[in-house]
């Protein structure tokens, strides 16, 4: 499968998602509901996965973790709020340099239409 097939799916199970429950549920809602999605339509992924940072030669264990790691090649940021903000942003591509992957979604399921409420990045 290609890298941007895989990122149509993902974008496409969100949308599944946010057309059959809305705005106005917490994340943690929306994240269970994204991975029943995802095991409908057969997406490897990992729910809350363990993010460690890498200082001076030392692993520490400080308690980050991705929301959802999807084929090991995506990361979503998943949230439920009134708007993004920058920390977010700069949450999600933190997230992406630790864990040297190339591609994210911030994704704010409290919007009228999702479209509304995604961010994409690559690097």
């Amino acid at each position: 499968m290609e890298f941007t097939d895989l990122s149509n799916r993902v974008l496409g199970c969100a949308i599944e998602v946010h057309r059959n429950v809305g705005p106005g549920l917490l994340e943690s809602a929306y994240e269970q509901c994204l991975a029943h999605e995802f095991k409908l339509q057969r997406i490897a992924f990992h729910l809350q996965h363990p993010l460690p940072v890498e200082y001076k030669g030392i692993r520490l264990d400080c308690g980050y973790r991705v929301d959802v790691l999807v084929e090991g090649r995506i990361i979503l940021e998943l949230k439920s709020v009134e708007s993004l903000l920058g920390i977010h942003e700069a949450q999600l591509l933190t997230y992406m340099r630790l864990a040297d992957i190339r591609h994210g979604f911030l994704i704010n399921f409290n919007v009228k239409r999702l479209k509304d409420g995604l961010k994409s990045f690559v690097f």
